[in-house]
C-alpha cells in the first residue's frame, strides 16, 4: 500500500505517498534530499470562492496550455517521517479574468506508471481571477501541521516522489497511460518524479519535505520540467521563483573541495566532466580522468538521477546539476557524514573512454592514518577542525569519496555480517589479533578499516583472517554511520585457516566458571540453535561447572504475552546439553517484572546460572529473592559471609537498573568452600555516537549509565570483602564495554579489595570478545576477587564472533580456580 501523503499548496488535496524508511531500517537509499531552492518575491493570496449563482466561464479546450486554472503546486508526503504538513494536497489558481466554475471537476492521481484514475478529489464552488484553491488528499501519519482550511477534500494518496496529477472537467476516470494531458477534459497535467507522462518533461521530484511548485503561477507553457521546481511546501500561497541562475562551470575536485562540505553546495554547476565507473539503480559515479595535484580534493562524484540511469561504465559525459548535501537516514541520521552528489542532473554522453586506473590504498598507494579518525574536532566535523587526509581517517576516507579505488588483497578483520558487509584493511594495519582482526584499543579506533558493501555487486561469506584476491576495486561511499567500499564484482575468498577454538577441561580441584551471551535465547529459536549452543557447551568450552548466562528470553520470546517464566527456555537447553552428550545441569535464576528490563520487547531477558549436577559444585538455596527484593550480605556465628537470599538481585531498586537487566547473585560452595558468583548484562552502546560518525570524538551516550551499574556491583562486591576479605568472589557477564573503560575502572576498585580484570592480563592481541564493524573489542568480562588468581587459568574461547554462521555474536569465556578457604578467623 501507498503510504500517506502530505499537504500541497494552492489547490490543495491530501494524499498516499511512499513513506520513507525509519531510522532503524537498513535501506539502500542513494536518492539525495534535494534542497528547497530559495524563492524570491513571494506573492500569497488568499482563497476566494465564488457563491452560487455568480458569473463563472467555462473550461478551455483539452491539449493546449491552460488561460484559465492551472495546477500551480503538487505535494505528496503529507504525515510522513519529517512532514511540514499532515496531508497531501493540490493547489490551483485561476488566471483568467473571470470566476470559473468547478462544480463537477475532479483532480485525478496515478502512480508513476499507472493507468488507474480513480483516486481523486471532486471539486465544488468557483475560483476568482488570481485567487488559490485548495484541494485536501489523505495524510501519511501523525507529522506535520494541518493543512490551511481546504476549499475540497478527499482520500487521495498521492507518492511523495514521483506520481502523475489531472485537472478534468468531469468525474469521469481517466484510462490513459500515456498521452493524458491531451485527454478529452484534461484541463491541466503534471507528471513529476519518474512519471512516465507529463507536459514535455517530467516535473523534479520531490520528497516528504518538499513539493513541486509553478515558478510563475500566472503562466503555462506546457512544460512540467522546465515550469515546476522542487521546493518547501507553501499551500494556498502562490509563491514566484525567479529564473534558474546560470550553471557555473567546475571540475569534479572544485565540487569536492578539501572539506566534508562541498564549497560550492546549493549551486548550480555545469561542464562538470569524467568517466563513468559504476552504477546503481537511483545513480552513477564519474570520475575526471585529469586529476589536480591536490590528494585532498576527490576527483570522483554521484550523480543521483532517482531511476536507472541512462548511462554505461566507460561513457564519457558533461552534467549539469544542483550541488547537493545528501544525509543517509533522514530524521535518524543527524550523526551521519553527508554525500556530496549532484541532482536535478543533465547528462550528456560524449563518447566512451577506458576507465580509471584504481587509486590504490595501502603500501605502494595512498596510505591511511593508522591510529587517529579525527583529532581536531571539537562537535560538528562539518563545521569544526581542520581537514587533514594525511593524519586524520576521517579526512582520509572522505578524500576518496566517489572515486574508484582499490585494496590489494585485502585482509578480513571480521565476518561478512547479516547486513552483507565485510570489514577489510590494506595489510600492515594496526595491531592485529592472533587471528588475524584488528584489535580496538583506547587512542586507536583503527581508521584503516573500510567496509564493503554490496550495493552494486553481492559480498561472499568470510570470516576473520580470511583475506580476498587480487585488487578489490570499487567507489567509495558512505551510510549508517561508516566509509563503504562499493566493489562492482564479486571478490575471491582465500581462506585464512581459522577454527573455533575449544578450551581445555579443568582439573580435578579447579572449579570452572563460564560466561555466556546466548543471544536472546527463546524456544522459538527452533532446535538448531539450542542444539548448536549444547554443542558449544560440550564441546568448545568443556562442559563448565557453572555458566552466568545472558539474554535468556522468557518461554514465549517477544510474543508480549505477559508471561515472564523462561523455565521452558532453560529446560531445553539443558536438554540439548544432554543430548549433545554432556553433563546434567541445572539453573537458577528470577524472573524479572514484565517488560520492566529492556532487550527485545515482550521478551523479558534476563541473566541466569547453569551449574553441574555431576561435580562437586552446589548452589545454596536460600529462600526470599525476587524481582523486587534484594540479596544482602549476612554473616554466621563465625563471621563467614552468605547472601540473604540466593539466587538474589543485587540492587534492584537503583534507578541505574531501568529497563536494564538487573545482575543475579549466586553462592555457591565447591569442595566445602564458598564461592560469590555475579552475572551480569549492563545496558546497551546502542545510541552512542558512530566512530566514524559527523560528531567527533564520539560522545559515549550511554556510559554514565553502565558507569551507575559499575558502582552499584561494585558496592555489593565491597559489602562481601568488608565481611570476609578473603572471600571468593567472580564477577563476570556481558558488560558492554571495554577492558579500557571507565566501567571497567570501576568495578575493579582500588587497594587491597581489588578485583582483576582477566582481560586485561591477556597479551593485546588476545582481548577481544567481540567483533563489531571489523574491530575486534572486548564486551564480555569475568572479574575475580584476588585470592583466586594464583591457581587460575583463564580463557576467552573464539568461536562466534570471528565467523559469519554464529550461533552467537559474542564469544564465551571460562576461568578455572580453586577456591581457597576463608580467611576469617
Amino acid at each position: 500500500m501507498i503510504p500517506p501523503v502530505v499537504p500541497g499548496k494552492n489547490l490543495l488535496f491530501t494524499c498516499w505517498t511512499l513513506a520513507r524508511p525509519g531510522a532503524g531500517v537498513r535501506i539502500r537509499d542513494m536518492s539525495a534530499q534535494i534542497r528547497p531552492r530559495r524563492r524570491l518575491g513571494a506573492l500569497v493570496i488568499t482563497s476566494t470562492l465564488i457563491a452560487s449563482g455568480a458569473a463563472a466561464i467555462a473550461a478551455g479546450p483539452a491539449g493546449a496550455a491552460s488561460t484559465s486554472v492551472v495546477i500551480t503546486e503538487v505535494y505528496g508526503g503529507g504525515g510522513n517521517s519529517g512532514a511540514p504538513y499532515t496531508n497531501d494536497y493540490v493547489e490551483l489558481t485561476n488566471n483568467s479574468a473571470a470566476p470559473v466554475d468547478l462544480t463537477g471537476w475532479t483532480i485525478q492521481y496515478a502512480s508513476a506508471a499507472g493507468t488507474s484514475w480513480t483516486n481523486k478529489i471532486t471539486l465544488s464552488g468557483s475560483i476568482a481571477p488570481g485567487a488559490v484553491y485548495l484541494a485536501q488528499g489523505a495524510s501519511g501519519g501523525a507529522n506535520g501541521q494541518p493543512l490551511p482550511t481546504p476549499d475540497a477534500t478527499g482520500s487521495v494518496n498521492m507518492s511523495a516522489a514521483s506520481g502523475k496529477v489531472a485537472l478534468v472537467s468531469s468525474t469521469t476516470s481517466l484510462s490513459c497511460a500515456t498521452g493524458c494531458a491531451t485527454a478529452p477534459g484534461v484541463i491541466d497535467f503534471v507528471g513529476y518524479g519518474a512519471a512516465n507522462d507529463f507536459e514535455t518533461s517530467a516535473a523534479p521530484g520531490t520528497s516528504n519535505t518538499t513539493s513541486v511548485t509553478r515558478k510563475v503561477p500566472t503562466a503555462d507553457a506546457d512544460n512540467n520540467g522546465a515550469e515546476f521546481a522542487e521546493g518547501t511546501p507553501t499551500p494556498k500561497a502562490l509563491t514566484s521563483t525567479p529564473p534558474d541562475p546560470d550553471p557555473i562551470d567546475a571540475k569534479i575536485h572544485d565540487i569536492q573541495g578539501a572539506a566534508h562540505v562541498s564549497p560550492l553546495v546549493g549551486k548550480l554547476v555545469g561542464n562538470v566532466t569524467g568517466v563513468v565507473t559504476a552504477k546503481s539503480g537511483n545513480g552513477f559515479w564519474f570520475q575526471d580522468p585529469q586529476p589536480d595535484d591536490n590528494p585532498a580534493t576527490s576527483e570522483g562524484l554521484f550523480v543521483f538521477t532517482s531511476s536507472a540511469p541512462a548511462v554505461a561504465v566507460g561513457d564519457t559525459v558533461t552534467v549539469q546539476g544542483t550541488v547537493t548535501e545528501f544525509r543517509a537516514g533522514g530524521s535518524g541520521g543527524v550523526t551521519n557524514l553527508s554525500i556530496t552528489e549532484l541532482t536535478q542532473a543533465k547528462i550528456t554522453v560524449t563518447g566512451q573512454a577506458a576507465a580509471p586506473a584504481p587509486v590504490i590504498v595501502g603500501a605502494g598507494g595512498r596510505v591511511p592514518p593508522s591510529t587517529v579518525i579525527d583529532d581536531d574536532s571539537t562537535g560538528d566535523v562539518e563545521t569544526t577542525g581542520t581537514f587533514e587526509p594525511a593524519t586524520d581517517g576521517l579526512d582520509f576516507w572522505e578524500s576518496l569519496e566517489g572515486m574508484w579505488t582499490g585494496i590489494s588483497q585485502p585482509q578480513v578483520t571480521g565476518p561478512t555480517s547479516s547486513f552483507r558487509e565485510l570489514s577489510v584493511v590494506p595489510a600492515g594495519a594496526g595491531v592485529r589479533t592472533a587471528r588475524g582482526g584488528i584489535v580496538l584499543q583506547k587512542a586507536d579506533s583503527n581508521p584503516e578499516r573500510i567496509l564493503l558493501d554490496d550495493l552494486l555487486t553481492p559480498i561472499p561469506d568470510a570470516k576473520t583472517g580470511d583475506k580476498l584476491a587480487g585488487t578489490v576495486a570499487g567507489v567509495v561511499d558512505y551510510a549508517f554511520g561508516n566509509f563503504k567500499l562499493l566493489p562492482t564484482t564479486t571478490p575471491a575468498v582465500i581462506d585464512g585457516g581459522v577454527k573455533r577454538e575449544a578450551t581445555k577441561a579443568s582439573s580435578p580441584l579447579q572449579v570452572s566458571v563460564a560466561t555466556f551471551n546466548v543471544e536472546n535465547l527463546d524456544p522459538s529459536d527452533g532446535a538448531a540453535k539450542f542444539d548448536g549452543l549444547a554443542q558449544a557447551v560440550v564441546r568448545n568450552l568443556a562442559a563448565p561447572d557453572i555458566i552466568g548466562l545472558e539474554e535468556v528470553q522468557d518461554n514465549d520470546g517477544a510474543t508480549n504475552s505477559g508471561t515472564t517464566a523462561a523455565n521452558v527456555t532453560l529446560d531445553l537447553l539443558t536438554a540439548a546439553i544432554v543430548k549433545a552428550g554432556g553433563p546434567k545441569y541445572a539453573y537458577r535464576q528470577i524472573d524479572p517484572v514484565n517488560n520492566a528490563e529492556g532487550g527485545e520487547p515482550g521478551g523479558n531477558i534476563r541473566v541466569a546460572f547453569l551449574y553441574r549436577t555431576d561435580k562437586p559444585v552446589k548452589f545454596v538455596d536460600r529462600a526470599g529473592g525476587g524481582p523486587t527484593v534484594p540479596t544482602t550480605v549476612t554473616t554466621d556465628r563465625w563471621g563467614k559471609p552468605h547472601l540473604s537470599s540466593s539466587p538474589g538481585r543485587v540492587d534492584p531498586a537503583n534507578p541505574a537498573w531501568a529497563a536494564t537487566r538487573v545482575p543475579l547473585a549466586g553462592e555457591f560452595t565447591w569442595l566445602g568452600q564458598s564461592l560469590f558468583v555475579v552475572v551480569n548484562h549492563f545496558s546497551s552502546k546502542g545510541g552512542d555516537n558512530p566512530l566514524w560518525g559527523r560528531v567527533q570524538p564520539p560522545v559515549q551516550l550511554t556510559a554514565p549509565k553502565r558507569h551507575e551499574q559499575a558502582r552499584a556491583v561494585r558496592g555489593f562486591v565491597d559489602q562481601l570483602l568488608a565481611k570476609d576479605k578473603g572471600a571468593n568472589v567472580i564477577v563476570l557477564g556481558d558488560l558492554n564495554d571495554f577492558d579500557f573503560s571507565e566501567t571497567t575502572d570501576i568495578l575493579v576498585g582500588a587497594g587491597k579489595t581489588a578485583l582483576i580484570s582477566l582481560p586485561r592480563t591477556l597479551p593485546l592481541k588476545e582481548r577481544y570478545s567481540y567483533v563489531f564493524e571489523g574491530n575486534s573489542q572486548i564486551l564480555d568480562q569475568i572479574l575475580i576477587s584476588k585470592n583466586l588468581q594464583p591457581a587460575s587459568a583463564y580463557d576467552i574461547v573464539h568461536m562466534n564472533a570471528e565467523f559469519p554462521d554464529q550461533i552467537s555474536d559474542h564469544d564465551p569465556q571460562v576461568v578455572r580456580v580453586i577456591p581457597l578457604p576463608s580467611w576469617v578467623h
